[in-house]
């Protein structure tokens, strides 16, 4: 069999799980299995046949063009869905958790990291704590649609997840690059202000793109120009108009796109649901792709380089880290012991973690990435199978434990 066919074929049989799970959705979704779980263990199979299949460059090339396209998107969706009108109502305890919790879980996380693997240093730990700190409520998503989770934790899971993976970014930033300046032991002066510029112009961009469409879009409806067809264009062309905008002008895109979403969302005067329809149709295949390659291509080097180390690190993140800064987070906020614990457990590493590490690796050099690989490697994919499996038994519990 020559090399074309066989790189068809395993392109046909993930094409045929990606038909069959979406034939399945409903029977998957009264089950314990989840989406995660489901294509990280596909890509885990199928890893040594695609790795034959397929030349070096083209994997490298195609995993770091598909975490680009998904995180610009997923930032940009999540953000959109936040109004600033609701969080009115109920801000406090997500804003305590993002606030508070979020640098919190850094600071904790990066000391938790440096205590156990020094040799890194405090850039290395840094970075690891920043990749590791944003949740994804996909991993978890029986509990925030779950009818037996109380509104007020099924929302504030909802809305953390949504708006954690923007705001850690300025944290993933800037652990890049003094890991990589450490490496090459270059002056760090002009990093860190390219690091600020970064911070600062990549908001600018959003601010400004989100805004100018959401008005154009807004003239458009009113004036009945628009077809339904193309509203997910637009949406498609927003987020991304914002990430090269910001590139352009010395921005992050990725912050921009973050921005971009949330300005978009408060902004546009109209029913937005077409961001959420083309995120649950496209966006779906972009998130099975994106386990799948974790699956394939991260996963087995994760492991290839896991330690005594990277374990501990990686149940200390799932643990410890996110639970004790969760819980801090929450002091005097008037929650019973048990809702903090579970908003502090629901807190999986998924879709964020992955797509941050494939994009610092390959555009930063620096010492000890085969440890921050294992250490995101074996912590999503712990997460993916704890969270995803106990997601359903503790939404029951915690619904249980309200009702008496």
């Amino acid at each position: 069999m020559n090399q074309d066919m066989h790189f068809d074929l395993v392109v046909l049989a993930i094409l045929l799980a990606f038909i069959a799970y979406s034939l399945l959705t409903r029977a998957v979704e009264r089950s314990l299995l989840t989406l995660p779980i489901i294509f990280m263990c596909l890509g885990y199979v199928l890893s040594e046949p695609l790795r034959t299949a397929a030349p070096p460059e083209v994997l490298h090339e195609g995993k770091r063009l598909l975490a680009e396209i998904t995180l610009v998107l997923v930032l940009f969706s999540d953000a959109s869905h936040v109004r600033f009108s609701q969080m009115k109502q109920s801000w406090r305890l997500p804003a305590r958790m993002l606030v508070i919790g979020l640098p919190l879980s850094v600071a904790l996380g990066t000391l938790v990291t440096w205590l156990i693997s020094p040799e890194g240093g405090i850039a290395m730990a840094l970075l690891t704590a920043a990749v590791l700190t944003p949740t994804d409520a996909a991993l978890g998503q029986s509990v925030v649609t779950s009818a037996n989770v109380p509104e007020k934790l099924s929302e504030t899971i909802n809305v953390e997840s949504g708006l954690n993976d923007g705001l850690v970014l300025p944290f993933v930033l800037l652990g890049a690059i003094l890991a990589s300046a450490g490496m090459a032991g270059a002056d760090t002066g002009g990093l860190a202000l390219n690091a600020v510029l970064q911070i600062v112009l990549g908001p600018l961009a959003g601010i400004v793109t989100g805004w100018v469409v959401a008005r154009l879009m807004d003239v458009a409806q009113a004036r009945r120009l628009i077809a339904a067809s193309a509203e997910g264009v637009v949406f498609l062309a927003a987020a991304f108009a914002a990430y090269v905008l910001a590139s352009a002008i010395g921005g992050n895109g990725f912050i921009a796109a973050f921005v971009a979403g949330m300005i978009f969302g408060n902004s546009y005067k109209h029913n937005i649901r077409f961001v959420r329809e083309f995120m649950e149709g496209a966006g779906l295949l972009l998130t099975m792709s994106s386990f799948l390659v974790f699956g394939a291509l991260l996963l087995p080097d994760g492991l290839a380089h896991a330690s005594t180390k990277t374990v501990v690190i990686a149940v200390m993140f799932l643990t410890v880290v996110r639970v004790g800064a969760i819980w801090l987070s929450l002091a005097g906020s008037g929650l019973k012991p048990r809702e903090k614990l579970f908003l502090g457990w629901f807190g999986p590493r998924g879709l964020a973690s992955i797509l941050f590490t494939l994009l610092i690796i390959d555009t930063y050099d620096f010492a000890n990435e085969a440890e921050l690989l294992a250490c995101v490697s074996i912590t999503v994919a712990l997460s993916i199978l704890v969270h995803g499996l106990s997601s359903t038994p503790l939404a029951r519990w915690i619904g249980e434990a309200d009702d008496s």
